[in-house]
């Protein structure tokens, strides 16, 4: 959800990095899943798409995130190959006594 391109316009016009991004083509849309941390030593978030090496980023806000994550996948993309396995299987909780 957090990575997911947004197909409705008129919200697309209220998000900052809406006009700088040219991830937000709507003719041809991907959609990838990132894991997103907040670093508390930076108070950064930093955010990274399973099995997709090479996808990661960080920001001080989540649409700064959204908007680093989604150039760095566009330059891993225009690869002729990427190395993408999307094998997301899911979480887990851990329990410890």
């Amino acid at each position: 959800m957090f990575l997911a391109l947004l197909a409705d316009r008129l919200y697309l016009k209220q998000l900052p990095f809406a006009e700088k991004s040219s991830c937000l083509n709507l003719n041809f849309m991907r959609t990838f899943t990132a894991v997103v941390e907040k670093d508390h030593e930076t108070a950064l978030y930093v955010g990274y798409v399973p099995g997709f090496p090479g996808a990661h980023s960080q920001g001080e806000t989540l649409d700064e995130l959204q908007a680093n994550l989604c150039e760095v996948i566009e330059m891993l993309l225009e690869d002729d190959n990427p190395a993408f396995n999307p094998e997301f299987v899911g979480t887990q909780q851990i329990v410890v006594a």
